[in-house]
């Protein structure tokens, strides 16, 4: 159990690299669309030549053999646990600082029982107890940001699409874990070993999302992306689509427990933590008050509590 909450949590700092940079590409003008859909060209292409490296070209070839015997499958779960998902939080990156996004995102750890509990898997009343304790922790953290002077117009314009992509990344995330186990009747069960590979698994999501982000192209037609916005949108696409999100779903999909999966989607609580200490570290950012340290206190006690009992 222990191990994956700790790659949980190594993979939320990873993740929190994401919030920072978006919110520089908006800032800089750069248009949401391209910030979210060029992260997944860059991720398409980097993953196709480090399996092709590391796994060999048989490998890439089966890959695809299995997005297209599944296709439907694949097409629903990345555009539900990817395109959706990021598209909506680059929008909200145009209305909020990267902190806010972070923030509201942790609103995931509460969404997760709720959508283990809509495909009738119920997370035990102490996984529920910690996750909603977790939550309570990052809400103190927010108030510590609100005592330096946060608009609450930022917080309302980013929250609505943040609380949606909220639900869909962990949705598309649970079709995935049911997919690789078969336990659940509604999801065919994909039994390939290649799904015990986590970078190969974030490649058929990649390649399920790309429908998605044709269509966002053609119905928001934006204009030509930044130069900045390209080497950005590499870096996020490196550091959280590839690194952070091979990591998480190494520890999510290890198993089909409600419990364990519950405890690896809090981690990602981190990220707040992981972002506030970037902002001190690197931007001489205020430390914390009592406010902001009791909430960092408690999502620690959430998380260690989650750890504590067995599998």
């Amino acid at each position: 159990m222990v191990q994956f909450v700790l790659l949980g949590l190594v993979s939320s700092a990873f993740f929190s690299a994401t919030f920072i940079l978006n919110r520089a590409m908006s800032l800089s003008g750069g248009h949401w669309v391209w910030t979210s859909s060029l992260r997944f060209v860059h991720m398409f292409i980097l993953l196709i030549l480090l399996l092709v490296v590391t796994r060999g070209i048989d490998h890439v070839i089966d890959t695809i053999k299995i997005f297209v015997e599944n296709i439907k499958f694949w097409l629903l779960a990345g555009s539900v646990g990817f395109g959706i998902f990021y598209s909506l939080l680059c929008f909200a990156a145009d209305h909020a600082p990267g902190w806010v996004i972070a923030g509201t995102w942790q609103f995931t750890i509460i969404a997760t029982p709720i959508v283990l509990f809509f495909f009738k898997d119920k997370v035990p009343r102490q996984g529920v107890f910690f996750s909603v304790l977790i939550f309570i922790g990052i809400v103190f953290i927010q108030f510590y940001k609100e005592e330096n002077g946060l608009a609450l117009r930022y917080l309302l314009y980013g929250m609505i699409p943040v609380v949606i992509a909220a639900f869909a990344y962990p949705l598309g995330n649970q079709l995935l874990n049911y997919a690789k186990h078969g336990s659940h009747r509604l999801i065919p069960h994909i039994d390939s070993p290649i799904l015990q590979d986590a970078p190969t698994c974030v490649l058929l999501m990649t390649m399920g999302s790309i429908p998605f982000w044709i269509l966002l192209l053609v119905v928001f037609t934006p204009p030509p992306p930044l130069n900045s916005q390209i080497i950005h949108t590499g870096i996020v696409a490196i550091s959280s689509g590839i690194i952070a999100t091979s990591i998480f779903y190494k520890a999510r999909n290890a198993t089909k427990s409600p419990y364990v999966i519950s405890a690896v989607d809090a981690t990602q609580s981190g990220e707040v933590i992981f972002s506030l200490a970037g902002e001190i570290l690197l931007l001489n950012g205020a430390l914390p008050g009592l406010t902001g340290g009791v909430g960092i206190l408690i999502v620690v006690i959430g998380i260690v509590g989650y750890s504590m009992r067995s599998i």
